[in-house]
């Protein structure tokens, strides 16, 4: 078996009266990537924070290999704003950059200098440039010259991202990785991290990216961890029959109870050494505890007013910001009872056609029209619909005591138990929630406001697993329509009935279906040969193209040009082909963007060469 990297025993952490850690027990080995999973609120983060480095248990052993690296990717991260975006990522390869310049500076002959070059090798240093170079091309951080300091959230989080990565650590841990990461971003850190050498353990929300990425899912609830082998698929199936079996041993133990507790009642006459142990045995098992159970959040969307014949349409709208055009021609009527995913790389323009459909932005042209009975509801993925000032409950509800769902009045403090909130979270301050709990809190007042039209941006960033399960759900049996704007592959596929993607160029595809789907029909027009343009029949009126010869030029062009059509096919083919392979994007994703305008260019030479045959070709027919 593969060497501990990083062990913890007996962890002990207590909040108040809370234990998020109780006696727990942890190894992490060489090569594995562990994904931590759990409810919000259950010490994940604070897990990740102990073994950075970054926190001391209250109690318990934590152990570290001797000079192992860490890299650590925070919830809450701090930058330096005075430096550039370079600077920042280059933080996390300190180390190395330390060792080139010990290295550097000492004599060759001196044995510390070949240790020093075993090290940096170790660590690729010498690459640090190229690798700079890939990570900021393919999470699309921003231009490497910026100044944190004019960073938006996203694209500080995504120089942290880098910043953890760059170092090469032997134990690398993220919390939250995937969080403002585009989908093609994120099947890249799929295809680095699934072949990084070192140890890595991360939380995300990202079941896609659970699923790909894990070697062991690590289970932390009630205080403990339990540990299954293999990736999201397998450990779901695999608790389903822990828990299972736990209920058949319960209920045998129930069973039991019953049996002997009828016994015990009857009180044996004579209370022999037989009949004491008995009696002692029924109480050492009726003090045990059952199974534990995760209390389920009970989320209830209102049921939306009738809408009308319009829901919301759009008739030729683009946006253009500058010289840039985001998205052009937009036209989309919103089908009855859909849910729509809107996909695209981050800076495409999807919180941007929001903005417009909501009327916060105006479009550049084109027209967008609320239907008269639409009813819009709206959760931006800053949660900013929560005050960090305002406690739980006053955050909801304001001085009131009840709140209304539909035709449903319950009592606020029942309202907020739905959502998992117990009496002493209700009453502290929305700014000491975790990112999960304020998640849960903003989808409780969002869905108050009612609607029938639910605009979601990133609802997913910060959910547990379960509460993302019972979002799906409720998203899936909602009657009324909704717009999420989205990355997370295994939400876009539950909830969804079609996809709308800007691509590149300003392009929007609007694809019936999940999100496989889409992928598969996106697959497909790439990999289409280009359609055959067809010249028009030339005009009656005319005569100067009748009876006209070809010239000898144009004689030459004719015989040699079926042949550049068949090259030229044949290079579109090829690039179709790369692009529609899947291990491309494992791969060489970074070179998409150019192959996909490489395929265009391609492709509208095919184009041009059958336009321009089909001229010579009537040309040649008319003279004779």
């Amino acid at each position: 078996m593969a060497l501990p990297v990083f062990s913890a025993n007996g962890l002990i952490v207590r909040y108040g009266i809370t234990t998020l850690l109780n006696s727990s027990t942890l190894a992490l080995h060489e090569g594995e990537r562990v994904g931590l999973v759990g409810r919000n609120g259950c010490g994940k983060s604070t897990f990740l924070r102990i073994a950075a480095g970054d926190l001391e248990p209250d109690g318990g052993e934590v152990t570290r290999r001797r000079n192992a690296l860490v890299g650590y990717l925070p919830q809450t991260f701090g930058l330096d704003d005075s430096a550039t975006v370079e600077a920042n990522i280059l933080a996390g390869a300190s180390h190395i950059l330390k060792m080139i310049a010990d290295y550097e500076a000492t004599p060759a002959e001196d044995h510390r200098a070949s240790e020093l070059l075993d090290e940096i090798e170790k660590h690729d240093g010498w690459n640090l440039d190229s690798r700079l170079a890939t990570l900021v091309t393919n999470l699309h951080a921003p231009d490497i010259t910026r100044l944190a300091a004019n960073l938006s959230g996203g694209e500080k989080r995504r120089v942290a991202l880098c910043r953890a990565l760059i170092g090469q650590p032997d134990l690398l841990i993220l919390d939250e990785p995937t969080n403002h990461l585009d989908t093609n971003s994120v099947e890249w850190l799929e295809g680095f991290l699934r072949t990084y050498k070192g140890t890595c353990l991360f939380v995300t929300h990202d079941r896609f990216f659970l699923d790909r990425v894990t070697t062991r899912i690590v289970e932390l609830k009630a205080g403990t961890f339990y540990s299954y082998p293999g990736n999201y698929t397998k450990y779901l199936s695999t608790k389903a029959e822990r828990e299972a079996g736990e209920e058949s041993s319960e209920h045998e133990r129930q069973k039991y109870l019953a049996r002997e507790l009828e016994w015990v009642r009857k009180g044996p006459s004579a209370r022999r050494t037989k009949s004491v142990d008995r009696i002692a045995r029924y109480h050492e098992m009726a003090a045990e505890a059952g199974p534990s159970r995760d209390e389920q959040m009970d989320m209830i969307i209102p049921p939306p007013p009738k809408l009308g014949n319009t829901i919301l349409d759009l008739k030729g709208v683009g946006v253009k910001l500058g010289e840039r055009v985001l998205f052009d021609r937009l036209d989309f009527e919103m089908p009855p009872g859909s849910r729509i995913g809107i996909v695209g790389r981050n800076g495409m323009g999807k919180t941007t056609l929001l903005r417009v459909i909501m009327g916060e932005l105006e479009p550049t042209w084109g027209k967008v029209t609320v239907g008269q009975r639409t009813i819009i509801n709206y959760v931006d993925q800053n949660r900013a619909v929560v005050n960090d000032e305002d406690t739980v409950l006053t955050a909801i509800a304001g001085t009131a005591d009840w709140v209304v769902l539909g035709e449903e009045k319950i009592h606020v403090r029942t309202y907020l138990r739905r959502f998992l909130f117990t009496d002493d979270a209700i009453n502290s301050k929305v700014g000491n929630l975790s990112g999960g709990e304020r998640s849960r809190l903003t989808l409780g007042k969002v869905l108050l406001r009612g609607g029938n039209l639910l605009i979601l941006d990133e609802p997913t960033n910060d959910l547990d697993l379960s509460t993302l399960q019972l979002v799906e759900e409720s998203l899936a049996q909602f009657t009324g329509c909704a717009l999420v704007v989205s990355h997370d592959r295994w939400f876009l596929n539950r909830v969804c009935t079609h996809i709308l993607s800007i691509e590149e160029g300003g392009v929007i595809e609007f694809t019936p279906g999940d999100y496989d789907y889409y992928l598969e029909k996106k697959a497909n027009r790439l990999a289409a040969p280009a359609p055959i343009v067809k010249a028009a029949p030339a005009p009656v009126a005319a005569p100067k193209a009748r009876g006209r010869k070809l010239t000898y030029k144009e004689s030459k062009e004719l015989e040699s040009i079926e042949d550049e059509i068949h090259v030229a096919e044949a290079l579109s083919a090829a690039t179709s082909a790369l692009l529609a392979d899947p291990q491309f994007f494992v791969t060489r994703s970074k070179e998409f963007p150019e192959q996909e305008r490489k395929l265009e260019k391609e492709q509208a030479t095919v184009a041009r060469l059958y336009a321009r045959w089909a001229e010579l070709e009537a040309i040649k027919a008319a003279q004779g």
